[in-house]
């Protein structure tokens, strides 16, 4: 099944994303808002936002420019920590409002990640608990926030399943004080080739943004550890090669509707 329909027979590239039921974690903010803002635009009507996040007054504001710009579009908000089982089960209670039989495609963004203490280095890590909780939000929730909606929708149903995985540049390297993100990441990057090679039908990304002008960014300038990091990371700041959030997004957008990529891949924003 391809994505909407294709401008003339020799390009393989969609309009749209059809009529779809997309879920969004870490939607509040920075990479997640402005992808719910860009894909909501090549969504068909009657297709249903689900948007997750902690913050319930940033989801409001979302939720309101959403609705401003497309009427047609059916959007929940979940208030959610997804390192609980309880944020988990907030996602499937309203993923299970919209029938299969109105959907054509599913889409599931896993978004949400925390930066983690960059402050420190992996010796210093020695509370199971802290580590714990630290792959709990942004290891085991995926996984079973993934599991769960693959099984609510399962490949049986024909629909087209898509699953993207934010992933950084961090999955693949090395960075001197961020190791829980780094261990998180790579983690993440795992378990989603893993799905790829189990799933032959369902689509799976794993899409590294690149260095975004984001609240993240500010904070590992700040408390970066590691001084050649932080020097790296603080250059990109000064002398503007940071990314917006829209020029990423766009990319992925683009990736998406071509829809070419090796499902498992991970593609980083300047392999595009």
């Amino acid at each position: 099944m391809e994505f909407g329909n294709t401008t003339t027979e020799a390009s393989s590239e969609a309009k749209d994303f059809g009529k779809a039921l997309c879920i969004i974690t870490g939607a509040s903010k920075g990479f997640g808002r402005c992808l719910a803002k860009e894909i909501s635009t090549l969504l068909k009507p009657g297709s249903v936002l689900i948007l997750v996040a902690r913050s319930g007054d940033k989801l409001l504001e979302l939720e309101d420019d959403l609705s401003t710009q497309r009427r047609d579009l059916v959007i929940h908000r979940v208030v959610a920590d997804l390192g609980h089982k309880d944020g988990v089960e907030g996602v499937i209670r309203e993923a299970k409002k919209t029938p299969s039989s109105d959907i054509d495609t599913l889409f599931l963004f896993n978004n949400a990640a925390s930066l983690g203490d960059v402050s420190r280095y992996a010796q210093s890590f020695t509370d199971m608990e802290e580590v714990n909780d630290y792959l709990s939000m942004n290891v085991s929730s995926a996984l079973c926030l993934t599991a769960r909606i693959l099984q609510l929708f399962p490949a049986d149903m024909h629909l087209r399943r898509c699953v993207v995985n934010v992933s950084s540049l961090c999955a693949l390297q090395p960075f001197p004080s961020w190791v829980l993100y780094c261990m998180g990441k790579a983690a993440r990057e795992m378990m989603f080739r893993v799905l790829a090679k189990e799933e032959s039908e369902l689509r799976v990304l794993s899409y590294a943004p690149g260095p975004l002008d984001t609240d993240m960014q500010i904070h590992a300038r700040s408390n970066t550890a590691d001084e050649c990091i932080r020097t790296s990371i603080t250059a990109m700041h000064s002398e503007g090669r940071l990314l917006t959030c829209e020029e990423s997004v766009g990319k992925l957008i683009k990736v998406l509707l071509k829809d070419n990529y090796e499902s498992g891949a991970h593609l980083d924003f300047y392999d595009l």
